[in-house]
Protein backbone atom coordinates (compact mmCIF):
# COMPACT_ATOMS: atom_id res chain seq x y z
CA UNK A 1 0.00 0.00 0.00
CA UNK A 2 1.22 3.59 -1.19
CA UNK A 3 0.49 6.81 0.97
CA UNK A 4 -1.64 10.13 -0.15
CA UNK A 5 0.38 12.77 1.63
CA UNK A 6 -0.68 16.07 0.67
CA UNK A 7 1.21 19.60 0.19
CA UNK A 8 1.69 20.02 3.86
CA UNK A 9 2.61 16.93 4.89
CA UNK A 10 -0.66 15.51 5.90
CA UNK A 11 -1.41 11.80 5.65
CA UNK A 12 -4.39 11.22 3.91
CA UNK A 13 -6.03 8.29 4.44
CA UNK A 14 -10.17 8.74 5.41
CA UNK A 15 -12.58 8.88 2.15
CA UNK A 16 -15.82 10.41 2.99
CA UNK A 17 -18.17 8.89 0.42
CA UNK A 18 -21.81 10.02 -0.42
CA UNK A 19 -24.07 7.02 -1.67
CA UNK A 20 -27.11 9.61 -2.44
CA UNK A 21 -27.91 13.60 -2.46
CA UNK A 22 -31.61 12.65 -1.47
CA UNK A 23 -32.63 12.49 2.37
CA UNK A 24 -36.10 11.40 3.87
CA UNK A 25 -36.02 14.75 6.07
CA UNK A 26 -35.74 18.45 5.71
CA UNK A 27 -33.43 20.04 8.51
CA UNK A 28 -33.68 23.24 8.99
CA UNK A 29 -30.02 24.07 8.59
CA UNK A 30 -29.36 21.62 5.57
CA UNK A 31 -31.97 22.90 2.93
CA UNK A 32 -34.73 24.21 2.59
CA UNK A 33 -38.50 23.58 3.26
CA UNK A 34 -39.35 22.18 -0.41
CA UNK A 35 -35.18 20.39 -0.22
CA UNK A 36 -32.93 20.83 -3.08
CA UNK A 37 -33.30 19.43 -6.70
CA UNK A 38 -32.16 15.82 -7.38
CA UNK A 39 -29.62 14.65 -9.56
CA UNK A 40 -30.60 12.84 -11.98
CA UNK A 41 -30.28 8.85 -12.05
CA UNK A 42 -27.53 8.94 -14.49
CA UNK A 43 -25.55 11.30 -12.59
CA UNK A 44 -25.28 9.49 -9.92
CA UNK A 45 -22.25 6.82 -9.47
CA UNK A 46 -23.66 3.20 -9.24
CA UNK A 47 -22.28 1.09 -7.24
CA UNK A 48 -19.97 -1.01 -9.07
CA UNK A 49 -18.23 2.96 -10.20
CA UNK A 50 -17.69 3.80 -6.28
CA UNK A 51 -16.52 -0.20 -5.76
CA UNK A 52 -13.39 0.83 -8.47
CA UNK A 53 -12.62 4.10 -6.87
CA UNK A 54 -12.09 2.99 -3.31
CA UNK A 55 -10.40 -0.43 -5.05
CA UNK A 56 -8.05 2.72 -5.98
CA UNK A 57 -8.35 4.63 -3.10
CA UNK A 58 -7.40 1.78 -0.96
CA UNK A 59 -4.17 0.67 -2.75
CA UNK A 60 -3.60 4.29 -2.65
CA UNK A 61 -3.91 4.65 0.95
CA UNK A 62 -6.80 4.90 2.09
CA UNK A 63 -7.64 2.98 5.05
CA UNK A 64 -11.19 4.50 6.34
CA UNK A 65 -14.47 5.30 4.61
CA UNK A 66 -17.33 6.94 5.84
CA UNK A 67 -20.73 6.44 3.88
CA UNK A 68 -22.73 9.38 3.95
CA UNK A 69 -25.43 11.29 2.05
CA UNK A 70 -28.04 12.49 1.98
CA UNK A 71 -29.47 10.09 4.11
CA UNK A 72 -27.52 6.71 2.93
CA UNK A 73 -30.09 4.95 3.87
CA UNK A 74 -32.87 5.63 1.49
CA UNK A 75 -30.16 4.10 -0.85
CA UNK A 76 -31.59 0.72 -1.70
CA UNK A 77 -29.57 -2.21 -0.77
CA UNK A 78 -26.77 -0.45 0.93
CA UNK A 79 -25.56 -3.81 2.65
CA UNK A 80 -24.37 -4.85 -0.59
CA UNK A 81 -21.92 -1.95 -1.00
CA UNK A 82 -20.83 -2.14 2.58
CA UNK A 83 -19.98 -5.92 1.99
CA UNK A 84 -17.91 -5.30 -1.09
CA UNK A 85 -15.90 -2.29 0.38
CA UNK A 86 -15.20 -4.81 3.63
CA UNK A 87 -14.26 -7.34 0.65
CA UNK A 88 -11.53 -5.06 -1.01
CA UNK A 89 -9.26 -5.49 2.21
CA UNK A 90 -10.11 -7.29 6.00
CA UNK A 91 -8.75 -4.22 7.78
CA UNK A 92 -10.48 -0.91 6.14
CA UNK A 93 -12.85 0.64 8.80
CA UNK A 94 -16.09 1.02 7.10
CA UNK A 95 -18.68 3.36 9.30
CA UNK A 96 -21.75 5.45 8.27
CA UNK A 97 -23.74 8.72 9.35
CA UNK A 98 -27.18 8.44 9.60
CA UNK A 99 -30.25 10.58 10.53
CA UNK A 100 -31.21 7.07 11.76
CA UNK A 101 -34.62 6.91 11.40
CA UNK A 102 -34.47 3.89 8.62
CA UNK A 103 -31.39 1.82 11.00
CA UNK A 104 -33.55 -0.29 12.87
CA UNK A 105 -34.50 -2.72 9.73
CA UNK A 106 -31.15 -2.47 8.20
CA UNK A 107 -28.31 -2.21 11.50
CA UNK A 108 -28.31 -6.23 11.74
CA UNK A 109 -27.63 -6.67 7.85
CA UNK A 110 -25.15 -3.82 7.72
CA UNK A 111 -23.28 -5.23 10.60
CA UNK A 112 -23.05 -8.88 9.11
CA UNK A 113 -22.15 -7.23 5.98
CA UNK A 114 -18.89 -5.39 7.48
CA UNK A 115 -20.25 -1.90 8.63
CA UNK A 116 -17.85 -1.53 11.90
CA UNK A 117 -19.47 1.53 13.33
CA UNK A 118 -22.05 4.26 13.01
CA UNK A 119 -22.80 8.14 13.71
CA UNK A 120 -26.92 8.72 14.55
CA UNK A 121 -27.64 12.11 13.63
CA UNK A 122 -30.32 13.51 16.41
CA UNK A 123 -30.37 17.02 17.42
CA UNK A 124 -32.80 17.25 20.09
CA UNK A 125 -34.12 14.30 22.19
CA UNK A 126 -37.72 16.42 22.59
CA UNK A 127 -40.40 14.89 19.61
CA UNK A 128 -41.94 18.25 19.04
CA UNK A 129 -38.35 19.95 18.74
CA UNK A 130 -37.05 17.33 16.87
CA UNK A 131 -39.97 17.32 14.34
CA UNK A 132 -39.40 21.13 14.20
CA UNK A 133 -35.79 20.67 13.37
CA UNK A 134 -36.45 17.93 10.87
CA UNK A 135 -39.38 18.82 9.60
CA UNK A 136 -40.80 15.74 8.78
CA UNK A 137 -38.95 13.44 11.44
CA UNK A 138 -40.45 11.09 14.33
CA UNK A 139 -37.63 11.31 17.40
CA UNK A 140 -39.02 7.44 18.23
CA UNK A 141 -38.12 6.11 14.33
CA UNK A 142 -34.25 7.38 15.31
CA UNK A 143 -34.18 6.30 18.73
CA UNK A 144 -35.22 3.00 17.38
CA UNK A 145 -32.61 3.10 14.88
CA UNK A 146 -29.96 3.78 18.03
CA UNK A 147 -30.83 0.85 20.13
CA UNK A 148 -30.59 -1.17 16.85
CA UNK A 149 -27.09 -0.22 16.53
CA UNK A 150 -26.26 -1.11 19.97
CA UNK A 151 -28.27 -4.65 19.28
CA UNK A 152 -26.09 -5.13 16.02
CA UNK A 153 -23.07 -4.84 18.03
CA UNK A 154 -21.78 -1.72 16.06
CA UNK A 155 -19.05 -0.38 17.96
CA UNK A 156 -18.87 2.68 18.73
CA UNK A 157 -22.08 4.07 18.45
CA UNK A 158 -21.72 8.00 18.54
CA UNK A 159 -25.12 10.50 18.36
CA UNK A 160 -24.18 13.10 16.44
CA UNK A 161 -25.98 17.15 17.89
CA UNK A 162 -25.54 20.01 16.02
CA UNK A 163 -25.20 22.88 18.72
CA UNK A 164 -28.47 25.09 18.05
CA UNK A 165 -29.45 27.49 20.96
CA UNK A 166 -32.54 25.18 21.80
CA UNK A 167 -30.07 22.65 22.91
CA UNK A 168 -28.67 25.08 26.42
CA UNK A 169 -32.76 23.69 27.66
CA UNK A 170 -32.44 19.93 26.52
CA UNK A 171 -28.26 19.16 28.30
CA UNK A 172 -30.06 17.06 31.20
CA UNK A 173 -31.55 14.91 28.46
CA UNK A 174 -28.46 14.26 26.71
CA UNK A 175 -26.87 13.61 30.03
CA UNK A 176 -29.32 10.80 30.62
CA UNK A 177 -29.00 9.49 27.10
CA UNK A 178 -25.28 9.12 27.97
CA UNK A 179 -26.00 7.47 31.47
CA UNK A 180 -28.23 5.42 30.61
CA UNK A 181 -26.57 4.12 27.02
CA UNK A 182 -22.88 3.24 26.06
CA UNK A 183 -23.16 6.03 23.38
CA UNK A 184 -20.82 8.46 22.33
CA UNK A 185 -22.42 12.60 22.16
CA UNK A 186 -20.73 14.78 20.48
CA UNK A 187 -21.87 18.40 20.43
CA UNK A 188 -20.79 19.70 17.26
CA UNK A 189 -20.92 23.50 16.40
CA UNK A 190 -23.48 25.14 14.07
CA UNK A 191 -21.60 25.80 10.36
CA UNK A 192 -22.81 25.90 6.76
CA UNK A 193 -20.66 25.06 3.83
CA UNK A 194 -22.81 27.51 1.78
CA UNK A 195 -21.71 30.87 2.84
CA UNK A 196 -25.23 31.45 4.64
CA UNK A 197 -23.62 31.25 8.00
CA UNK A 198 -26.39 32.82 10.43
CA UNK A 199 -25.18 34.11 14.14
CA UNK A 200 -28.42 33.39 15.63
CA UNK A 201 -28.10 29.64 15.30
CA UNK A 202 -24.53 29.72 16.90
CA UNK A 203 -23.79 28.29 20.47
CA UNK A 204 -20.25 27.58 20.87
CA UNK A 205 -18.63 23.89 22.15
CA UNK A 206 -17.20 25.65 24.97
CA UNK A 207 -20.39 27.02 26.08
CA UNK A 208 -22.12 23.82 25.90
CA UNK A 209 -19.75 22.18 28.10
CA UNK A 210 -19.65 24.96 30.86
CA UNK A 211 -22.93 24.23 31.29
CA UNK A 212 -22.49 21.04 31.34
CA UNK A 213 -19.83 21.14 33.92
CA UNK A 214 -23.03 22.71 36.19
CA UNK A 215 -24.78 19.32 35.85
CA UNK A 216 -21.73 17.27 37.06
CA UNK A 217 -18.21 16.97 36.82
CA UNK A 218 -16.42 16.18 33.27
CA UNK A 219 -13.44 14.61 33.14
CA UNK A 220 -11.00 14.56 29.67
CA UNK A 221 -11.77 11.14 28.53
CA UNK A 222 -7.87 8.59 28.68
CA UNK A 223 -9.63 6.40 25.76
CA UNK A 224 -11.46 7.56 23.35
CA UNK A 225 -13.79 5.74 21.22
CA UNK A 226 -12.17 4.43 17.66
CA UNK A 227 -12.74 7.38 15.03
CA UNK A 228 -12.52 9.93 17.28
CA UNK A 229 -11.50 12.18 14.85
CA UNK A 230 -11.44 16.03 15.67
CA UNK A 231 -13.74 15.36 19.05
CA UNK A 232 -12.46 16.35 22.48
CA UNK A 233 -14.54 13.63 24.90
CA UNK A 234 -14.88 13.75 28.24
CA UNK A 235 -16.33 11.11 30.71
CA UNK A 236 -19.05 11.77 33.57
CA UNK A 237 -19.86 10.07 36.73
CA UNK A 238 -21.48 6.82 36.49
CA UNK A 239 -22.01 7.40 32.89
CA UNK A 240 -22.20 4.19 30.60
CA UNK A 241 -21.16 6.38 27.35
CA UNK A 242 -18.94 10.03 26.88
CA UNK A 243 -20.21 13.24 25.74
CA UNK A 244 -17.17 15.10 23.16
CA UNK A 245 -17.15 18.48 21.49
CA UNK A 246 -16.22 19.30 17.97
CA UNK A 247 -15.54 22.86 17.35
CA UNK A 248 -15.12 23.62 13.32
CA UNK A 249 -15.70 27.52 14.37
CA UNK A 250 -14.19 28.31 17.78
CA UNK A 251 -11.25 25.96 17.01
CA UNK A 252 -10.85 24.54 14.13
CA UNK A 253 -8.91 21.20 13.37
CA UNK A 254 -7.76 21.86 9.75
CA UNK A 255 -4.37 20.93 10.80
CA UNK A 256 -5.08 17.54 11.48
CA UNK A 257 -7.45 16.93 8.93
CA UNK A 258 -6.84 13.46 7.17
CA UNK A 259 -10.22 13.59 5.02
CA UNK A 260 -10.81 13.44 1.01
CA UNK A 261 -14.71 13.96 0.23
CA UNK A 262 -16.24 11.94 -2.77
CA UNK A 263 -19.97 13.48 -3.59
CA UNK A 264 -22.50 11.42 -5.18
CA UNK A 265 -22.03 12.60 -8.61
CA UNK A 266 -18.45 11.61 -8.70
CA UNK A 267 -16.48 14.67 -7.94
CA UNK A 268 -13.87 14.78 -5.56
CA UNK A 269 -13.55 18.16 -2.92
CA UNK A 270 -10.27 18.31 -0.85
CA UNK A 271 -11.95 20.14 1.67
CA UNK A 272 -15.48 20.24 2.98
CA UNK A 273 -15.50 24.45 2.38
CA UNK A 274 -13.38 24.23 -0.72
CA UNK A 275 -15.35 24.83 -3.97
CA UNK A 276 -12.66 23.32 -6.06
CA UNK A 277 -14.52 20.01 -7.29
CA UNK A 278 -12.86 17.27 -9.67
CA UNK A 279 -15.26 14.97 -11.75
CA UNK A 280 -14.06 11.64 -11.43
CA UNK A 281 -17.02 10.17 -13.18
CA UNK A 282 -16.48 10.75 -16.01
CA UNK A 283 -12.79 8.98 -15.74
CA UNK A 284 -14.41 6.08 -14.08
CA UNK A 285 -16.56 5.96 -17.47
CA UNK A 286 -14.13 7.21 -20.01
CA UNK A 287 -11.68 4.71 -18.99
CA UNK A 288 -10.75 0.91 -17.84
CA UNK A 289 -7.46 2.00 -16.92
CA UNK A 290 -6.79 2.82 -13.12
CA UNK A 291 -3.60 5.36 -13.73
CA UNK A 292 -5.81 8.43 -14.91
CA UNK A 293 -8.01 7.85 -11.51
CA UNK A 294 -5.08 7.80 -9.43
CA UNK A 295 -4.12 10.63 -11.21
CA UNK A 296 -7.28 12.36 -10.73
CA UNK A 297 -7.17 11.64 -7.08
CA UNK A 298 -3.58 13.04 -6.20
CA UNK A 299 -4.24 16.59 -8.10
CA UNK A 300 -7.48 17.02 -6.08
CA UNK A 301 -4.85 16.34 -2.96
CA UNK A 302 -2.68 18.57 -4.45
CA UNK A 303 -5.43 21.38 -4.28
CA UNK A 304 -6.35 20.57 -0.68
CA UNK A 305 -6.49 23.88 1.16
CA UNK A 306 -3.80 24.79 4.51
CA UNK A 307 -7.26 25.63 6.59
CA UNK A 308 -10.61 26.81 4.74
CA UNK A 309 -9.83 30.21 5.93
CA UNK A 310 -13.67 30.88 7.14
CA UNK A 311 -16.59 30.80 5.09
CA UNK A 312 -16.77 30.48 1.42
CA UNK A 313 -18.27 34.02 0.47
CA UNK A 314 -20.86 32.96 -2.35
CA UNK A 315 -23.66 30.40 -1.93
CA UNK A 316 -21.98 26.66 -2.79
CA UNK A 317 -23.48 23.23 -2.54
CA UNK A 318 -25.83 22.83 0.76
CA UNK A 319 -24.73 19.87 3.28
CA UNK A 320 -26.89 16.99 1.72
CA UNK A 321 -25.19 17.59 -1.69
CA UNK A 322 -21.56 17.42 -0.49
CA UNK A 323 -21.98 14.65 1.88
CA UNK A 324 -20.92 16.66 4.92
Amino acid sequence: MTSLIDPYSRHIDYLRLAVTDRCNLRCVYCMPPGGVPHLHHEDILTYEEMVRFLRISVQAGISKVRLTGGEPLVRKDLDVLVREIADLREDVDISLTTNGTLLADQAEGLAAAGLRRVNVSMDSLDPDTYRRITRTGDLADALAGLEAALEAGLEPVKVNVVVLEHLLEELDAFVDLVRRLPVHVRFIEYMSPCGMFDDSYYVSAEEIKRRLGEIGELTRSALPPVGAGPARYYSLREARGTLGFISPVSSHFCPECNRLRLTADGKMKPCLFSREEDDVREILRGSSSDEPVLKAIRLSLAKKPRDHGGFPESPGRSMSQIGG
